[in-house]
């Protein structure tokens, strides 16, 4: 992400620089940062809080010299919208048969194949946070069955809800197309593999289950997408993220008929949308108000 549109933003209200000065600047309260050089937090002796530009946290806490000091992650309705239309999209994509539709075109095919109706599709969302819970009431308005999976239990009304690891393959077993917005943590990386995909359910109504990815890249092992593709144990997938960004030229999902690609773009970090409400949180601890938002250091988000 480019800094300028951040710096612009910010510093109408605060005086702002793009990096310390010296070995040590003493001058910095407030770090607005993604991505940071490693050390790079550790040299600023009076940080009150770090601040995310991203929906996640995992490229912050990836710098093991990180000081102790609050972590707030970017909770906005502008990026919580875009995501919300990512995933409606693609999950109406799969559901609508759009690949075939698409495909027909290119062979002036007129074919209306059958087409179930969306409460029998089963949409499972794994990670049932801010963005989970928007994405479900909308999918639920639209008329699909929803699940939601997480770690720790976060019931809502008009969702089957799937927590800790015991109830991951139940959740797997009762869903056609999965969604995964989960957090990158030590217990989430390379958790979209072979064995995972295999527990989706093949017997659904859109003729085998469909994967969408607007999480993070290293929740996927590509190499096992590729294969459940292959033997037919995934019937399409959706990737917004990847183990390595961007993905490189030479990667076979590029070309493979039954994947969609987008570049890291569900819900991109706007910093006219994001940037007042950490203005707004500044502002607020410096009133002696508690900091919303705060990542839980332990569970990584």
């Amino acid at each position: 992400m480019h800094p300028q549109p951040w710096y612009a933003l910010l510093s109408k209200e605060r005086e702002v620089v793009l990096e310390p000065e010296g070995p040590e600047d003493p001058t910095i309260d407030y770090a607005v940062v993604w991505k940071q050089p490693r050390g790079l937090l550790k040299r600023l002796p009076n940080l009150k809080v770090i601040f995310s530009i991203g929906a996640g946290v995992d490229h912050i806490l990836a710098d093991p010299t990180l000081p102790d000091v609050p972590i707030v992650r970017v909770v906005a309705d502008n990026l919580t919208q875009h995501m919300v239309e990512y995933v409606c999209w693609r999950v109406l994509d799969h559901h609508r048969q759009g690949r075939l539709y698409r495909a027909q075109q290119q062979r002036r095919l007129w074919h209306e194949p059958a087409q179930p109706p969306a409460e029998a599709v089963s949409v499972g969302i794994m990670g049932f946070g801010a963005l989970g819970r928007a994405a479900a009431r909308a999918l639920r308005g639209l008329g699909f069955s929803v699940n939601g999976w997480s770690r720790r239990p976060h019931p809502m009304e008009g969702v089957r809800s799937f927590a800790g690891q015991e109830a991951l393959t139940p959740f797997l077993n009762a869903t056609d197309i999965l969604v995964v917005l989960l957090p990158l943590t030590a217990a989430t990386q390379g958790i979209i593999d072979y064995s995972l995909l295999g527990r989706l359910r093949r017997d659904g109504p859109l003729g085998g289950p469909c994967l969408i990815n607007a999480g993070r890249g290293r929740l996927q092992r590509e190499a096992d997408i590729l294969r459940a593709l292959e033997e037919g144990i995934l019937k399409e997938a959706s990737l917004d993220v990847f183990e390595q960004e961007p993905l490189a030229r030479t990667s076979p999902l590029w070309e493979h008929p039954r994947v969609f690609i987008t570049p890291h773009a569900a819900a991109t970090s706007d910093p006219v949308h994001l940037v007042p409400p950490m203005l707004a949180q500044m502002a607020a601890f410096e009133r002696g108000e508690k900091l919303e938002n705060l990542v839980d250091r332990a569970a990584g988000y």
